[in-house]
Parts: structure tokens; sequence; C-alpha cells
């Protein structure tokens, strides 16, 4: 693999969310990850065990979802499904934030949301990622999210889940790149199906990609 792919490759979250994902679809995600170095595989709850036996011993992280795909569901329903994956494997858990409470101007219910999770995972040496999907929010929404997220703790804030209306934008990469600062990592999610899809999210500021067509892009580079 030469040097540029593997750089590239390391962005990626491989991502399969389908409701009707199979083992054997998740297995050869698994095995893509493996091969070409990606970042972590992304999976919902219930492949959590089955990834993290496929990818252990290697550099790809285990990575999966806590109230997803809403956001709607109660912090400690969240909470469950994030300390359940840790004690399975997962290194990173990409939730939804409360949309709904952020919405009403409830902003201590998605700090203390987001908090409690952020919590839980670095107790269980795991990072949090806080998808916010951007493609219902007003651009004000989105900084006081990425603010909310900052101060409780999480370690990176998404752009989407992949099911709204839209995906990531350049646009909004570079807003929640403003709002967050350096120091915190942010993901492009939905819609990055091409390496040059890649390359505008990560010069708006994106720090990691989540995709399924991870693949086709890697296998683009020259």
């Amino acid at each position: 693999m030469n040097p540029n792919t593997k750089r590239i490759a390391a962005l990626i979250d491989h991502t399969i969310l389908r409701a009707d994902a199979t083992d054997q679809q998740v297995k050869r995600v698994c095995a893509e990850a493996l091969q070409y170095d990606f970042a972590s595989v992304c999976v919902n709850g219930y492949w959590t065990p089955l990834v993290a036996q496929l990818l252990a011993g290697s550099t790809v992280k285990v990575c999966t979802v806590a109230g997803f795909p809403l956001g709607a569901s109660s912090t400690e329903a969240k909470l469950a499904e994030t300390e359940l994956a840790i004690r399975q494997g997962a290194n990173e858990v990409d939730m939804v934030m409360n949309i709904g409470a952020l919405k009403s101007g409830i902003r201590d219910v998605v700090e203390r949301d987001i908090a409690a999770l952020a919590a839980a995972c670095h107790a269980g040496g795991a990072i949090l990622k806080v998808i916010l999907e951007t493609c219902l929010l007003t651009d004000d929404e989105k900084r006081i999210a990425c603010e909310l997220s900052k101060k409780a703790g999480a370690d990176f804030v998404k752009t989407s889940t992949g099911f709204g209306s839209a995906g990531a934008t350049e646009e909004d990469v570079a807003l929640m790149r403003a709002a967050v600062g350096p120091e915190m990592g942010v993901k492009a999610s939905g819609g990055v199906r091409t390496l040059e899809d890649l390359y505008r999210m990560v010069s708006a500021g994106a720090s990691r990609i989540g995709a399924s067509a991870s693949v086709s892009i890697v296998q683009s580079i020259q």
C-alpha cells in the first residue's frame, strides 16, 4: 500500500449501519478494513461482539452507535447501549444528540446527555463522537451543539447519521471546526462517496470521515 493510500485510509471509519446488513456483509466490511487499515469499522450495536472478534489484535478500532439514528431515546437507554458496547469491545461510540431538546432550547438536557456518555466512554478507554444531524439544525443550533459537546467532554462532533435528508457539507464542517477549535475531532459523515468528496471535507476541517464507499475511495488514489 502506498503511503498516500495509507494516510487516507487512516481517516476513514468504514461504515455499515443499514438495517438489513447481514453477518456476511459485516464480515466483508471487517476484512476490507483489515486489508486497507481503515481507522475503524462502524456498526450497529448488535454487531459489536462480532466486529471486536474479527478485528482483535489489529489497529482497526471497533466503533458502534448509541441512540441511533434519532437521538430521542433517554440518556439511560443511550448509557446502557454505550456501557454494553464497551464491555463487548467497542473503542469508539457515535451517539446521536438529543436533537429535539436542543431545538426546544433545553440545553442542560443536551449537555447532561452527552456528558453521561462521555464519562462512560472515557472510564472504559473509549472515545465519544456526537452526531448533530446538521440537516435538521440552523447554523446557530449547530454552533450551540458544538459548544455543548465540547463542554460535556466529547472527543468529536460529527455531522450526520446518513439517515437524514442530507449529509455532510463543507460549510457545516467548517462551521463545526470553527466552533470546537483545533483540539476536538470533527467527523464528516453522510454522502462522502468519492476521493474528491473526502478531500473537500478534510480541507474544510474534518479529521475523520464516515463512509460506506471507503474501498472505492482508497482504490481511486493514484
